[in-house]
């Protein structure tokens, strides 16, 4: 057994990881765009959604890493409609 066999999803953030740092969310997007994981295993291994993971991908193209800083609340506050 060689000691250098290294997996290639060492770089990715664990599978139980629940505070998504901008840093964590960039690093899944870049493993699914290299072919390191599939989107569809990215997203079982940490329980997002497509759409979720869709819109990590959409933030970082238009904002970059930055963008990656909206939260949520952020994400969906332009749907709400004023009473």
């Amino acid at each position: 057994m060689s000691a250098h066999h290294s997996d290639p999803f060492d770089d990715l953030p664990p599978p139980n990881t629940k505070r998504w740092v901008i840093r964590r969310k960039a690093e899944v997007v870049a493993a699914v765009r290299k072919g390191v994981i599939s989107l569809d295993e990215a997203c079982r291994r940490y329980t997002l959604s497509i759409e979720e993971f869709l819109s990590w991908q959409r933030l970082i193209d238009s904002h970059g890493l930055a963008g990656l800083r909206v939260t949520r609340l952020q994400d969906y506050r332009e749907v709400d409609r004023p009473r």
